[in-house]
């Protein structure tokens, strides 16, 4: 994937400039007219979706008058559903309100609303004001220009706690040490992209889905935008420690087989530690004549190495129960309603 930074004074975040060298842009390519379509999924949005879906509608309206905004509610326990639904069917703008069965995650949310988008862009964006929309125009601007995905990149994240600020730090070194697809340090899943781009996010098949890894893995051409969020309008968010570890957990076990090979590593010390030992005591009791002792040793020992043995089958457990998920082949989503008042229809 060919990066790039944004064409503007602002600098990406320091760990995204110390990963990933800055590329020279790539030629204009020719463009058709732009019809942009919105994805804004909504979990427990109640508080916030009107005000955002109008503000939505006045900030794209200046780059085309083409364009859809794809509700997908992932589940909300709220009046999410009300809102959007009376935004689908009165409020008169290009709306498309897809509810799921049930919660799914934000992942499949995500995905139900690209596999429904029909534009030749997809814009990719939070419902709580967190993403900026006045970085749209440069967006757009850096579409035209030739790039496939121009993707946000968090500048500061020194509104966040201290605990999530080194755990996300970790997980993207521990992601991109061990996977030969570099996925962008606080890239998140603000970004715009071409049709090329969604189509191939389309095809394919994995039902566990990490994002913000298969934007890396499709590649293309690729603009970063730095930004800083903006605090929430209303509500809270529903992404608490739990379903953050749950996710990088999945990102992990999804494009990377670094905790396979460094537990393979750990035994082969250990067992090397242990063969060493065993020959110094053969060796203190042949020439020294020493009595075996050392019981409480021994037991630690003995509980060392069941607990390694045990941990080292719970990762491997991990992965087995992955692939059995992908085996059973379930969809990612369920749609339960579609009310499609989008003026976007599939091209020949």
């Amino acid at each position: 994937m060919t990066e790039t930074h944004a064409p503007d004074s602002a600098l990406p975040c320091s760990d995204y400039h110390a990963a990933f060298a800055p590329a020279a842009p790539p030629p204009p390519l020719p463009r058709a007219p732009l019809r942009l379509s919105c994805v804004v999924p909504a979990h427990n949005e109640e508080a916030n979706l009107e005000r955002f879906v109008r503000a939505l509608a006045q900030a794209v309206q200046p780059l085309t008058a083409e364009f859809e905004i794809i509700i997908v509610n992932d589940g909300s326990r709220d009046a999410t559903h009300e809102v959007a639904l009376r935004l689908a069917q009165g409020s008169g703008l290009p709306l498309r309100y897809i509810a799921l069965s049930r919660n799914f995650g934000k992942e499949a949310a995500l995905t139900a609303g690209i596999d429904h988008a029909r534009g030749n862009a997809v814009l990719l964006i939070d419902a709580d004001f967190q993403h900026p929309l006045d970085l749209l125009p440069q967006m757009h601007q850096l579409w035209l220009a030739g790039f496939d995905m121009v993707y946000g990149v968090i500048a500061d994240r020194g509104g966040e706690s201290g605990t999530k600020r080194v755990g996300t730090g970790l997980f993207y070194r521990v992601l991109n040490a061990g996977s030969h697809v570099k996925v962008p340090p606080n890239a998140g899943d603000f970004r715009w992209m071409d049709r090329r781009v969604a189509d191939a996010l389309k095809a394919l098949p994995e039902r566990q889905r990490f994002m913000k890894g298969l934007y890396a893995w499709v590649g293309f051409k690729s603009a970063a935008l730095p930004f800083v969020p903006a605090d929430r309008a209303a509500g809270q968010s529903s992404f608490n420690l739990r379903r953050l570890g749950s996710l990088a957990l999945l990102g992990l076990i999804s494009f990377t087989t670094l905790p396979l090979r460094l537990w393979s590593v750990m035994g082969s010390v250990i067992a090397l530690i242990a063969l060493a030992y065993g020959l110094l005591i053969v060796l203190d009791t042949l020439l020294f004549g020493a009595d075996l002792e050392g019981w409480p040793t021994l037991a630690a020992a003995i509980m060392l190495f069941s607990g390694v043995q045990l941990m080292s089958i719970g990762i491997l457990g991990e992965y087995i129960g992955r692939i059995y998920d992908e085996v059973k082949q379930r969809p990612a989503y369920l749609v339960a309603r579609d009310e499609d008042h989008s003026p976007l229809r599939e091209r020949p």
